[in-house]
């Protein structure tokens, strides 16, 4: 009797430590994976004010600023096209000119010949799951922080930054996916040493201008001088340069503004925006993709739609589906490549 007595007093006390709480020493809180979880419940004292404004992440996409949508294409299109035509004009040779003249007794008359040139890039598939179960829907409603809106904003997020690569230089991890930025057959240029050297924070503010003016013309010229460039983009590091940096010692303008003032399509009627572009450090040739300190680029080209487009669907989404105490929808949509219709229109230069 007296040996389960103390048997019966050593499971009560191995329960008793078994359930002691442990406290930690610097008179902090303790938390625990229930405590901070994906549903936005956290431990708060009374005297504490939790704002509650969900903050999203610090990240910022300028893919619609700089590319008009193809918006034409369908969820059942698996690829998108365009021609482009080539025109000819025999000339009818009198007296050697070039000009169709023609006599009231000719009967071999020159005239117009079509070439039409088909290019079809794929439409690739993009999707996301989104799932929850029921008792994170309940406690996030209860909170205020619904977490199936949370996990439809960071669904987008997701797309807006994927869209935003692809855009500029498309996926490195498929063949021949190119963006704006690293069309193959767009014209580069190194950039002419200046007095101090090649980079824009080592050049005058002359200098720099005629570097901007020739990427300009070059863009121009290989357009057979039918269409200027109205955008030029910079890495961030040669923009913020060029906005703090004066003309001169007195200080009276910046040196992009003065590039603004002074470019050959502002000096022919027409309007350049300079604008920046994180995608563009690094991508010059032999430079490494977002590795500040390597060969950076600059780019010219014509925002049109007629010139550069970019094909993409609307987000669709299916059925929420009903999986033990998961609620599960897919998001799905299209998404093309870079259609540079006319890549004459399109220039960089390197090692800026």
């Amino acid at each position: 009797m007296q040996s389960n007595v103390h048997e019966q007093t050593a499971l009560a006390a191995a329960s008793k430590a078994a359930a002691r709480r442990h406290f930690t020493r610097d008179g902090m809180f303790t938390y625990d994976r229930h405590t901070v979880d994906s549903t936005g419940v956290f431990l708060v004292s009374q005297l504490e004010r939790l704002d509650p404004t969900l903050h999203e992440p610090l990240v910022d996409v300028t893919w619609t600023r700089d590319i008009d949508i193809r918006t034409d294409v369908s969820a059942a299109d698996e690829v998108s096209s365009f021609t482009l035509s080539n025109f000819g004009h025999g000339a009818s040779g009198v007296g050697g000119s070039n000009i169709n003249w023609i006599t009231s007794e000719g009967n071999a008359l020159a005239g117009p010949d079509v070439d039409i040139g088909k290019t079809a890039l794929p439409l690739r598939l993009w999707g996301s799951e989104v799932k929850f179960t029921v008792p994170e829907l309940v406690k996030s409603q209860k909170l205020g922080m619904p977490i199936d809106m949370q996990k439809v904003k960071a669904m987008n997020l997701a797309r807006n930054m994927q869209i935003d690569q692809i855009v500029y230089i498309g996926d490195p991890s498929i063949p021949n996916f190119y963006g704006l930025f690293n069309q193959p057959g767009a014209s580069v240029a190194n950039v002419a040493a200046g007095v101090g050297g090649s980079t824009f924070n080592l050049k005058t503010p002359d200098e720099t201008l005629r570097d901007v003016n020739e990427l300009l013309t070059a863009t121009w010229a290989n357009s057979g001088w039918a269409v200027m460039p109205n955008r030029l983009m910079l890495p961030p590091a040669q923009y913020g340069l060029l906005s703090s940096r004066t003309i001169s010692s007195a200080g009276n303008i910046s040196i992009l503004k003065y590039l603004l003032d002074n470019n050959i399509v502002a000096q022919s009627g027409g309007k350049l925006e300079i604008l920046p572009s994180k995608w563009l450090i690094g991508a010059g040739v032999g430079g490494t993709q977002g590795q500040l300190g390597t060969v950076d680029r600059m780019c010219a080209y014509r925002k049109d739609y007629d010139r550069v487009r970019f094909p993409l669907t609307e987000t669709q989404r299916t059925p929420v589906e009903y999986r033990s105490l998961f609620q599960i929808t897919t998001y799905w949509c299209r998404i093309g490549q870079i259609e540079a219709v006319y890549l004459p229109t399109i220039s960089y230069r390197d090692s800026i």
